[in-house]
């Protein structure tokens, strides 16, 4: 299946597809059982995150830059730089007043309330104590302890990425639903070629999860690039975590890329209209002499990389958003 350039020369990896239309591919309804995708969904929610939440991007919070804000949990979080890239956070009240702290401004790595100057070096204050947070490269991680209430991890659980030269990109989504519906959207690969036509053709699930050692969905599917250009693949997803689903390029073009999906609540557990950030780091790799252009001109493709995958996400928000639609009224199938 993987395409690349070889003894006998180069090889490209789009293929021309001759597969059905979409109204005459065959029905994967039977095959994706409620019961399994729950288990699936289950085994994820028992995996431990050591109260680990994904906030952002790790190129979003920058030195010198704002703050930046975000609700986790109902909870308000406030994350900025030192001048040496040092990452810091803390709640996002300001313990004065209560005004926002992502609307002041990091000076030397110090933050600064925009209401009254209060300084924050990020060490305690006054009731005020900082989070321990986490940045891996590609996202930055905060743990909320009073928000997870599971035992705490020193450092949050990342998925393996490509080695070193991979791209990537993040798109950040919101939707009126709860993490587990994200999740069991993820942990449904056969809803793919049926629900989003214009990405992916010719999906087939050949391997489903057997146990807890044996927790992968593999897929093969084919990539649209236009028309009937694809690009085939292999790849399988698994839950690492609560709230965090992987799929890996196991076999053909980009082997070794992840696409990682984070679910981060936003709302209190208890809230009557749940909202759920769906944060998905895109990480491409490729073997390729040719892969040296797009690390180049990464800062171009970023921006296409998360239109695809907003575009995704808008529709599978729908899907996430009536699942917990359904779950709320007791009206869910299986």
């Amino acid at each position: 299946m993987t395409a690349r350039r070889d003894g006998a020369g180069w090889t490209s990896p789009l293929r021309l597809r001759r597969g059905p239309k979409w109204e005459a591919q065959p029905p994967t309804w039977r095959a994706a059982r409620p019961a399994l995708i729950a288990d699936a969904l289950k085994r994820a929610g028992a995996r431990p995150s050591g109260n680990w939440f994904v906030v952002g991007a790790s190129r979003d919070v920058t030195a010198g830059g704002r703050p930046r804000g975000r609700t986790v949990g109902g909870l308000e979080v406030v994350l900025w730089r030192t001048p040496a890239g040092e990452l810091r956070a803390g709640p996002g009240a300001c313990p004065h007043l209560g005004a926002p702290l992502c609307d002041g401004r990091a000076v030397g790595g110090t933050l600064v309330c925009h209401w009254h100057g209060l300084a924050l070096d990020g060490g305690p204050f006054a009731g005020w104590e900082p989070f321990p947070v986490h940045d891996d490269g590609v996202l930055v991680w905060v743990r909320l302890d009073e928000v997870g209430n599971e035992e705490p991890l020193e450092r949050p659980v990342v998925p393996a990425r490509p080695a070193a030269g991979a791209v990537d990109a993040v798109c950040t989504a919101v939707g009126r639903c709860e993490p587990q519906d994200v999740v069991a959207n993820r942990l449904d690969p056969w809803h793919g070629a049926w629900f989003h036509p214009y990405s992916f053709v010719d999906l087939r699930v050949v391997r489903v999860p057997r146990h807890e050692q044996d927790d992968a969905f593999a897929v093969e599917v084919s990539f649209r690039v236009a028309g009937r250009l694809v690009v085939p693949v292999r790849a399988e997803f698994t839950a690492p975590g609560p709230r965090t689903v992987v799929m890996r390029v196991t076999e053909g073009e980009g082997a070794t890329s992840v696409v990682e999906t984070h679910a981060t609540p936003l709302t209190a557990s208890a809230a009557a209209e749940p909202r759920t950030a769906v944060i998905e780091a895109v990480v491409a790799a490729s073997d390729r002499r040719g892969f040296a252009l797009a690390r180049a001109a990464a800062p171009l493709l970023r921006p296409l990389m998360r239109r695809a995958a907003g575009r995704l996400w808008r529709d599978d928000l729908a899907y996430a958003e009536r699942r917990w639609t359904l779950r709320s009224t007791g009206r869910l199938p299986g």
